[in-house]
C-alpha cells in the first residue's frame, strides 16, 4: 500500500519560514517523479517544486528564488523548504509521486497523492 504522508505545515507571519516533509512509503522512491503542488481556497492546484529521480529541480515563476525542493532516498523523504513566505502562499500543500516516461518526468497523471498539509501566512 503506498503512502505518502505530509508534516510541517503551519501558521506563520509574512517573512517567515517553514520546511514541509512527505514521509514516503510503498513506492521504490528514487525510481519516481517527485513534486509539491498546492491548492488555494477557489483556486486550481498547481506544480510548486519538482524534483526528478536525479535530483534535478525545478521551480514555480511565483515561488523560484524562496523554495528548494530536496529528497532523501535514504529516509524516502521530500521536503520543501520554504522561506520568505508571503500571504499569497497561504494554500494545501500536497506531496505527488509520478513514475517517469523514460527519463523524463511530466508530472501530469500523477499516481500517488498525500493528503496533504496546510500552510497559512498571515500579513
Amino acid at each position: 500500500q503506498v503512502q505518502l504522508v505530509e508534516s510541517g505545515g503551519g501558521s506563520v507571519q509574512a517573512g517567515g519560514s517553514l520546511r514541509l516533509s512527505c514521509a514516503a512509503s510503498g513506492i521504490t522512491f528514487n525510481r519516481y517523479c517527485m513534486a509539491w503542488f498546492r491548492q488555494a481556497p477557489d483556486k486550481e492546484r498547481e506544480l510548486v517544486a519538482r524534483i526528478a529521480t536525479k535530483g534535478n529541480t525545478g521551480y514555480a515563476e511565483s515561488v523560484k528564488g524562496r523554495f528548494t525542493a530536496s529528497k532523501d532516498n535514504a529516509k524516502n523523504i521530500l521536503y520543501l523548504q520554504m522561506d520568505s513566505l508571503k500571504p499569497e502562499d497561504t494554500a494545501m500543500y500536497y506531496c505527488a509521486a509520478d513514475a517517469p516516461s523514460g527519463p523524463w518526468c511530466f508530472y501530469r497523471n500523477i499516481d500517488f497523492w498525500g493528503q496533504g498539509t496546510q500552510v497559512t501566512v498571515s500579513s
